[in-house]
């Protein structure tokens, strides 16, 4: 390789700086979301002043990581962490439905320590809800690194700009996406493999809904693919398995395939 190279690559790290990797940014969201929910973690602590101190050192953190995946941008990054962390309450509270509608909808959950501390929808979930709250007061880069990490952990991948309500259950979760532009009603319950997508990827519509709206109390099973902006899921519908949906259906719907079911003439022989 030619010194022209190595000064190329040279300029592209003086003007990127150091940044903070990956796994640094998910290490700080583990350690939030452990001490929001001390079944996930071993530390306990004995006083109301330690956690509060924990938090403000999070907060001092939150806004070192801002500082180093901002560029060069002037940025009120101090305001943005306050206002995340007064955020917080807010937070919980939505995790808290969220915990109460899995155990409530899976009969094979035991306890709500066992949502928090074993299942994978509640893990995405998590990640998602923090990465939202980060998007919404216009952080970049770092909301999506976050459900990119739980995306690699549990194989559910939530953009951090999609909107979800409350009470939301995803069940197993393997291989489910939901889209940037998608709303999620109150309520809601996906199973494995469900896609929630957009029927076109043409970056000059970036701006637009391109993925579906789920109304509240929709139940969609695995397997099934919803695409399209336009596309909107009515309230209390039911959506069954492998079912490929690029247009509305009305509240209280039933959407499914149907099976044929044929009798051999004669026992297959071993």
């Amino acid at each position: 390789m030619d010194k022209a190279f190595y000064q190329h690559i040279l300029n592209k790290q003086q003007i990127t700086g150091a940044v903070p990797s990956n796994k640094e940014i998910a290490t700080w969201a583990l350690q939030v979301i452990r001490l929001l929910y001390p079944e996930q973690s071993k530390k306990l602590y004995t006083f109301v002043h330690q956690l509060e101190s924990e938090f403000l050192k999070l907060q001092s953190e939150l806004c070192e990581l801002l500082d180093a995946t901002r560029g060069r941008q002037h940025e009120n990054n101090e305001e943005i962490a306050r206002t995340f962390f007064n955020g917080l309450p807010e937070l919980y509270r939505l995790l808290n439905t969220d915990i109460q509608a899995t155990f409530a909808g899976d009969p094979a959950a035991k306890s709500e320590f066992e949502v928090i501390r074993a299942y994978p929808g509640f893990y995405a979930i998590s990640f998602y809800r923090l990465s939202h709250a980060l998007y919404q007061l216009g952080v970049p880069l770092i909301p999506r690194i976050l459900t990119e990490y739980a995306h690699s952990k549990t194989g559910i991948d939530i953009h951090p700009a999609a909107r979800i309500s409350d009470h939301f259950h995803i069940d197993h979760g393997t291989g489910v996406v939901i889209g940037e532009t998608c709303i999620i009603g109150r309520h809601v319950k996906l199973f494995q493999g469900v896609t929630l997508g957009a029927l076109s990827v043409n970056k000059s519509q970036s701006d637009v809904q391109r993925h579906p709206t789920v109304e509240d109390g929709v139940v969609i099973y695995a397997g099934a693919t919803i695409l399209g902006g336009r596309t909107v899921i009515g309230e209390g519908s039911i959506i069954g398995g492998n079912v490929w949906l690029t247009k509305s259906v009305p509240a209280y719907s039933k959407v499914y395939h149907t099976h044929e079911v044929s009798l051999l003439k004669e026992k297959i022989k071993d």
